[in-house]
């Protein structure tokens, strides 16, 4: 293993999208991440996005699941515990995400562990908080996403609030969930002592809306969705998607002016103002009525030189063969022992001395489990032996 945080090590106990997701990154970035499993399995190992599986392993976990090893262990078995137990003894940091109060019925909560491990960093990610009226809700990216306002702020005037097709939710939060669990680390430099970082779905895309919701609570007033499809609340013509003769272009905040001159849209000379709220729709209409006249590209080789900000609209076809996202390496292809070849994204952030990497493939469940006891638990082969007799371990 290499990478900035080579010699860091997880005891991650994070199931389906959110915590595996953040421990993945921190995976790719070199840390040793100890996956540990309940004997049937991560949640995720039996669904897949898509119900698409490769020999029998579902690509939503393989996706999120890399540069980990996997144990599975047994946490109501005294057995099972112990030896998670050890393995936390050993770890910088703890990461779960189950439902606030199932760590402490297995004995495992922040509390008990602190006064056991005081130099740990236990990051635990729910819904709704770890306390409030909410806390009992099932907490799941489409319900985050609607009561933070995410679904109020997509669609059209006159349609009904959208969800985001991505789960911005789950992801927003993973990102969140790195950054707390490296605050803590630095932090334990400082005074010596972990603590307990709090993360959730609701306050992390919250966060994520942080210029909307202030527009709001600076007197800006509710947003108001466009009729024409305008992709944000606040923001105006001619800022939108537009269909080509062979597909669409992206176009972001330019002079109203000079688009409507290079596209041949009349009434618009003179114009300089880059955003128009009040005529926002009439605006689109007039430019979707220019851009079918050329292709994306016949389009993009006109406008790119004269300045404007544009680009095409790719499908996933479309990224695979992006020449950008080949000079950043973002397309990777790794070994797995059962499915075979997976394809997926790459490391996004770089490093000129540590890089990181793809080192190990989405563990098998428990693949990792006679390793981890004996080099990290350091349990004796004895000992092994009896948590394999016992139930314990698989």
């Amino acid at each position: 293993m290499s990478g900035p945080l080579a010699g860091l090590r997880i005891a991650d106990f994070s199931q389906l999208a959110q915590g595996p997701f953040s421990t993945q990154i921190m995976g790719d970035l070199g840390a040793d991440v100890i996956k540990i499993e309940p004997l049937k399995g991560d949640w995720m190992r039996h669904w897949s996005m898509g119900n698409v599986y490769l020999n029998g392993h579902g690509v939503s976990y393989l996706t999120l699941n890399r540069n980990k090893r996997s144990i599975a262990l047994d946490l109501k078995h005294p057995k099972g515990k112990e030896a998670a137990l050890r393995l936390i003894e050993h770890s910088d940091v703890l990461t779960e995400n189950f439902r606030p109060g199932v760590m402490d019925r297995l004995g495992l909560g922040y509390e008990e562990l602190h006064d056991r491990f005081p130099k740990l960093v236990y990051v635990s990610s729910s819904g709704w908080g770890q306390t409030g009226p909410y806390v009992k809700r099932p907490g799941q990216d489409l319900l985050a996403q609607a009561v933070s306002g995410t679904t109020f702020l997509q669609g059209t005037a006159e349609g009904p609030p959208v969800p985001t097709a991505v789960g911005v939710s789950d992801f927003v939060a993973g990102f969140h969930i790195v950054i707390g669990a490296l605050a803590g680390i630095y932090g334990r430099q400082q005074t010596g002592t972990g603590q307990r970082v709090d993360v959730n779905l609701l306050d992390s895309t919250l966060h994520l809306y942080i210029q909307e919701l202030a527009v709001y609570l600076n007197g800006g007033g509710l947003p108001q969705r466009s009729r024409a499809g305008v992709p944000s609340a606040y923001l105006g013509a001619p800022y939108g998607i537009y269909e080509t003769k062979d597909g669409f272009i992206a176009i972001s905040m330019n002079p109203i002016g000079k688009l409507a001159e290079l596209t041949g849209v009349p009434g618009y000379e003179g114009i300089t103002e880059t955003q128009n709220m009040e005529r926002r729709d009439e605006i689109v209409e007039d430019f979707r009525k220019a851009f079918p006249a050329r292709t994306t590209q016949e389009w993009l080789d006109l406008l790119l030189p004269e300045g404007i900000w544009c680009s095409p609209v790719n499908d996933f076809a479309d990224v695979e063969n992006d020449p950008q996202v080949a000079e950043n390496e973002m397309i990777v292809e790794w070994d797995h022992p059962e499915a075979g070849k997976v394809r997926t994204t790459g490391v996004a952030i770089k490093f000129s001395e540590t890089p990181g990497g793809i080192f190990r493939h989405a563990p098998v469940l428990g693949e990792h489990t006679v390793e981890l006891l004996g080099e990290v638990g350091e349990f004796s082969d004895d000992e092994i032996r009896e948590l394999q007799r016992s139930g314990a371990v698989a």
